[in-house]
């Protein structure tokens, strides 16, 4: 019985080829689409999270102080009593950690070793680059290269110049390509750095960089002591440390306890970058919502050629139903034409997606995607997505079914056969 009604279902979809072609490629290209939208949209995240984690610190300690000095200056001594501060306007306090090497000692303790892997002090200043005719303002950062190449992975990232290049020149500049480009800089070009102080300081180009990520490559780096230097810190103090830990995804406990232990503010990348992951967040929900839209206009597609089935096999319903066939073994007939319908195509837009896939991560075209620099597009290859557009497109085309499958179950042989041409 199964054998006759799988027959029957072949040659119903093989009857009308075209309809039945023009159907499959519908629901073909519709995967397709949404397979390599998927692909993009999870490609730019993970990529965004890959150069995050190998580039920028896991835990940033600020020069914030997590104990702030109370509204109420009495409120400790005298609980009743309240203290009002009228017309005070003073300095606000530059942000900077203070004995930093004491902290630094803290993270290379017994307590800490095997969960902070890297510790770098930095500096950083906003001062305006000058060369000839060109300015910019732009991020100085200040850092002990040594600890920085752990972080960053700076000597890798360099297109031009060397790490031994940059320490043995006096007030070397590592120039991040952003900033080289807009200001027309290449090695061993003379720049004039000018801080907030006003006193301009002339720099040497020792090495250009390229990370990827677009703040970083719009800022230079220069030794920790030229950046206390700019600034005016003294020796003993930096702006913060950036820390590399050994689970950079689930670091958000360890940064509370380290803001516990050294009374400094402790914030992660993913603090860091929260609007950037939020925005990623809600293009997913967009992107996996229009999975069910366009697998529900599918489904039309499927319903579309069932229904016209039905109304041209009525006869040949009626005759199956006269010989025994049941309603329920009718209903099961269709849903398996819209499966196979769903199926074949949604396997054939997985096909096609791959192929679309791969053209667009082999496009050799330098673009900013978001925070981001990269040659190509960012595309992600899990099989998941795969697994899960195909697996609603085959759903709702076997739902599809119901309704057209609904009506042949309900077709009356007498009346049928009466009404036909015999």
């Amino acid at each position: 019985m199964l054998k006759t009604l799988f027959s029957i279902a072949m040659r119903h979809l093989l009857g009308r080829r075209k309809q039945t072609l023009t159907t499959i490629t519908g629901v073909a290209v519709s995967t397709m689409v949404l397979i390599t939208t998927i692909s993009l949209t999870r490609g730019l995240l993970d990529s965004f999270i890959e150069t995050i984690v190998n580039v920028a610190p896991h835990i940033t300690v600020k020069g914030e102080k997590m104990e702030l000095m109370p509204v109420n200056l009495l409120e400790r001594q005298r609980p009743e009593a309240v203290a009002f501060v009228d017309d005070n306007i003073q300095k606000q306090d530059r942000e900077e950690v203070a004995n930093y090497r004491q902290i630094l000692n803290l993270f290379s303790s017994p307590t800490y070793r095997k969960q902070v892997t890297v510790a770098s002090p930095y500096v950083a200043s906003q001062v305006m680059a000058v060369k000839g005719s060109r300015n910019q303002s732009l991020l100085l950062k200040g850092v002990e290269i040594e600890r920085e190449e752990l972080i960053s992975g700076i000597q890798k990232k360099l297109t031009s110049g060397d790490i031994a290049l940059f320490e043995k020149t006096p007030n070397a500049l590592l120039v991040g390509r952003t900033v080289a480009r807009d200001m027309n800089l290449e090695l061993n070009d003379q720049v004039t750095i000018i801080p907030a102080s006003g006193i301009s300081r002339q720099c040497k180009v020792a090495g250009i960089f390229f990370s990827g990520v677009n703040a970083v490559d719009n800022s230079v780096l220069v030794s920790l002591k030229l950046g206390q230097i700019i600034e005016g810190l003294p020796a003993n103090k930096v702006s913060g440390i950036a820390l590399k830990v050994v689970d950079p995804l689930q670091n958000a406990s360890l940064a509370r306890e380290l803001e516990r232990v050294t009374g400094y503010r402790c914030i992660t990348w993913q603090e860091e970058n929260a609007s950037v992951l939020s925005l990623f967040a809600r293009i997913g929900y967009i992107v996996f919502s229009l999975v069910a839209f366009v697998g529900i206009v599918s489904g039309f597609g499927v319903a579309n050629i069932l229904v016209t089935t039905v109304f041209e096999k009525s006869r040949d319903i009626a005759i199956m139903k006269s010989f025994g066939f049941s309603a329920l073994q009718l209903v099961g007939m269709f849903i398996f034409e819209g499966f196979m319908v769903g199926l074949v195509g949604a396997l054939v837009g997985g096909v096609l997606a791959v192929g679309s896939i791969n053209i667009f991560a082999s496009l050799p075209i330098e673009s900013s995607q978001g925070p981001l620099t990269k040659s190509g597009f960012s595309m992600s290859t899990n099989p998941l997505y795969f697994l899960y557009v195909i697996g609603v497109t085959v759903f709702i085309s076997s739902i599809a079914a119901i309704l057209p499958s609904a009506k042949a179950a309900k077709l009356e042989p007498v009346k049928v056969l009466r009404e036909s041409n015999l």
